[in-house]
């Protein structure tokens, strides 16, 4: 029997046997092709194979098992590997691998393992899994997540998120954290936890008999992402969520408490004042048991910091359990956060993301120019303030100490050239007044008629920032295009179809780093991938042995002197305008020295490791490996020579999943778009090196014209402009008509001139083996 055939006739009857029937027992599910991860993302547009469980086996609203079938013409030793590693990646204690014939346990906690007789019941794997009877860890299995109809879904990492926190929150743990990479949906998690709770009743006042809905507070440190959490909880009822506003708390002379589901930001709680104007927090105002449970969002920006006035409000609502939520693994500059909180009950990493298809892979431009550093030149002129001569102004200089227009208009060229224009950017600038001097370049250079392609989004800029940013995010909307910040957008805001970032200033530590790669790491449809051009080296983080993975105990080490530097991320209240020193150095360069500004760009491919990769290990960890049809880099020259073997061949890699626009696509992924789809082919297959449709003309053209008549010479030339302008489908058979009509109006009038019909098609045809010969150098 195939496997198919085994599990229905076999493996079926034996788990229905030992209790696994839905039908009989209501408390029983037996999830079959449960879909663990979609399947990492192709550049072509699909996706690698989805991870599929052949079956998982629940109790009571708890996933306790996992089942690897084989068909029963295999041993079952053939299924133990893929029972471990979903049981590994479902966090569950107990897996079987099956046959039909025999049954292999595994018991992923006390590493026990060996041939049974029979699967586990329900009640053994349950009753194994949690010896002591817990109400409320039964009331919380019980209760279902909210899909508001099948149109919201859980991924199994977030599920067992919130399992893990129900299991601690059961357990009567106060404090709760969670680590989960940017773009996982830490926000939906806390909505399924809220809604678990909301649901069952569960509170801290819950004595046995008065049930009443918890109180639950959502903290966040910047307005936005406070507003994205409410939008989130939508499904609740309506008169259930409050948000908390120092507008509406002064209008109504109190903090709002008629309701169920709080949400509010660090400065309003610590803003307020008593009658004579003496700063008197509003949290106050709430009794210190008010709150049941209090989510801390980006918990690692300073909540649990022993320095921070937001502990405050921590230590104040300290009867409540508190659930941190952190993108961030723990790190040196972290350490208060996870002393506060704890180890997290769960940790959902950057490269687990992208390997499972939740996150998205990128590639890094790294640009250097000749004025990356500035040396002061007697000829240039200092418009303003004292230059150091002699001095070397480095990166973390400029736009800061130093301003140099020339500089800026260079780079924003370089950048403005590489991108499509049309796609949504994120450009991370040194300060607020530089990123208006971003957005202003940008917008003299852009192509685009629009008045608003590009405008800046950071404190200074109010409600019409907030304004910019939520046209932004929304993905039907294509103007705002470009986003230039400072801080602000750096973590937690939700805009999902940002294909580059552009990092303009330095990158202080890894912590942030992560935080911006995190902005294009959502999915989105048809975003393959997406593309980090680094002006200042921040990509040098990718080294850094803490770019991704488990936390790692960090090293204590004394504290440093407080007029020392710190590698620590500076904290913006982005919700208070950020007023900026404005006395700077600024130097114009002398007349025509901007036009010998150099530059390079060197494009490096990064696996979800953060780890270098091969252009061939990234291509292929996107698409897979071409298939094999053509032996040799000659044999593809000679087929790629004739428009008739070549379209044969573009029809058997279409079949295989390599179309036209995955063909473009990779044009796009090795910075080939001007290369023909031959030296895309040519580079994957033997690491060949494109070159531009031009180049290939310019060096060709001497062996296509020679011994060709005038009108001969005129027509292919106008072939040849069609070809450099479009690409290699300006070449097919196909076209050749209207190619003819184009240039001459009628194809009658071309074959007067051009020699007749067949002539006019052998020519067509064998000026391509030319065009195709031999390497160019």
């Amino acid at each position: 029997m195939n496997e198919a055939e085994t599990r229905a006739e076999l493996i079926d009857p034996q788990l229905k046997e030992n209790g696994w029937d839905g039908k009989a027992n209501a408390d029983v599910k037996v999830h079959r092709e449960y879909i663990i991860s979609a399947g990492k993302i192709k550049a072509t547009g699909g996706r690698q194979k989805p991870v599929i469980a052949d079956y998982v086996l629940s109790y009571k609203g708890t996933k306790l098992a996992v089942v690897e079938a084989k068909a029963d013409e295999l041993e079952v030793g053939e299924g133990v590997a893929q029972a471990k590693d979903y049981a590994t990646k479902l966090k569950i204690e107990d897996t079987y691998a099956a046959n039909g014939r025999e049954i292999y346990h595994i018991d992923m906690e006390s590493a026990n393992e060996g041939l049974v007789s029979n699967f586990h019941s329900p009640e053994e794997l349950y009753n194994k899994q949690f010896p002591t009877p817990n109400k409320w860890k039964e009331e919380f299995s019980e209760s279902p997540y909210e899909t508001k109809g099948g149109t919201m879904g859980g991924r199994f990492y977030q599920e067992i998120a919130v399992d893990k926190t129900m299991d601690a929150i059961a357990e009567k743990k106060n404090r709760v954290l969670l680590t989960l990479a940017t773009g996982t949906g830490k926000t939906f998690i806390a909505f399924q936890i809220a809604w678990k709770l909301f649901q069952t009743r569960w509170n801290l006042q819950y004595d046995g008999k008065r049930r009443p809905r918890p109180r639950i507070l959502f903290l966040a440190d910047r307005n936005i992402l406070a507003d994205q959490a409410f939008n989130a909880f939508s499904a609740f009822p309506e008169d259930a969520l409050v948000r908390i506003s120092p507008k509406e708390i002064r209008k109504k002379g109190t903090v709002p408490t008629n309701g169920s589901i709080f949400f509010t930001i660090f400065q309003t709680f610590m803003s307020g004042a008593d009658k004579d104007g003496n700063p008197v927090p509003y949290f106050g105002e709430y009794p210190k048991d008010y709150f049941d449970l209090i989510f801390i969002d980006e918990c690692h920006r300073g909540g649990a910091n022993d320095e921070s006035n937001w502990r405050g409000i921590l230590e104040y609502f300290s009867p409540a359990v508190q659930v941190g939520l952190t993108a961030t693994p723990k790190r040196k500059e972290n350490t208060d956060t996870y002393k506060y909180f704890g180890n997290p009950v769960y940790i959902y990493s950057l490269k687990e993301g992208i390997d499972d298809g939740y996150l998205t892979p990128f590639k890094v431009k790294k640009i250097t120019t000749s004025l990356d550093e500035y040396t002061y030149h007697t000829d240039d002129n200092v418009v303003e303030g004292e230059i150091e001569e002699g001095k070397i102004y480095k990166e973390s200089d400029f736009n800061k100490i130093i301003e140099i227009k020339e500089r800026e208009v260079k780079r924003v060229k370089i950048f403005m050239d590489l991108i499509d224009q049309n796609e949504k950017t994120l450009v991370f600038c040194a300060t607020q007044e530089h990123a208006a001097a971003i957005r202003d370049l940008i917008n003299q250079y852009k192509k685009s008629k629009e008045p608003d392609y590009c405008v800046r989004v950071t404190a200074n800029d109010g409600e019409l920032g907030e304004q910019y940013l939520r046209e932004f995010q929304d993905n039907e909307k294509s103007v705002p295009t470009i986003l230039t910040t400072s801080q602000k957008l750096s973590t937690g805001v939700d805009a999902r179809n940002i294909r580059n970032i552009i990092l303009l200033r330095p990158v202080n530590n890894i912590i942030e780093f992560k935080q911006i790669v995190g902005r294009g790491t959502r999915l989105f449809d048809d975003k393959n991938f997406f593309t980090i051009y680094d002006f200042v080296n921040a990509s040098e983080r990718f080294k850094d042995p803490e770019w991704d993975g488990e936390p790692i105990e960090p090293v204590e080490t004394d504290p440093k002197p407080t007029n020392q530097e710190t590698d620590t991320p500076s904290e913006v209240e982005e919700d208070k305008p950020e007023y900026e020193q404005k006395s700077r150095i600024k130097v114009k360069l002398a007349n025509g020295k901007e036009h010998f500004i150099e530059h390079n760009v060197a494009t490096t491919f990064i696996g979800p490791d953060g780890k270098p990769m091969s252009v061939q290990e990234f291509l292929n960890s996107l698409f897979g490996k071409l298939p094999d049809l053509f032996k040799s880099e000659e044999e593809l020259r000679k087929i790629w020579s004739n428009p008739v073997t070549r379209k044969i061949l573009l029809d058997k890699l279409s079949e295989a999943g390599f179309g036209k626009d995955e063909l473009t696509t990779l044009q796009k992924i090795i910075d080939a778009e001007k290369s023909d789809l031959f030296d895309v082919l040519e580079f994957i297959a033997y690491s060949v090196k494109p070159i531009t449709r031009e180049t290939r003309v310019a060096s060709a053209q001497k062996n296509i014209f020679a011994l060709l008549e005038s009108n001969q010479k005129e027509f292919l030339e106008f072939v040849l402009s069609k070809y450099i302008e479009t690409g290699v489908e300006e070449l097919d058979q196909e076209k050749l008509p209207g190619l003819l009509e184009l240039k001459y109006h009628a194809v009658t009038d071309a074959a007067e001139k051009l020699g007749g019909v067949p002539k006019i098609r052998e020519l067509f045809i064998e000026f391509q083996k030319h065009l195709y010969s031999s390497k160019i150098a």
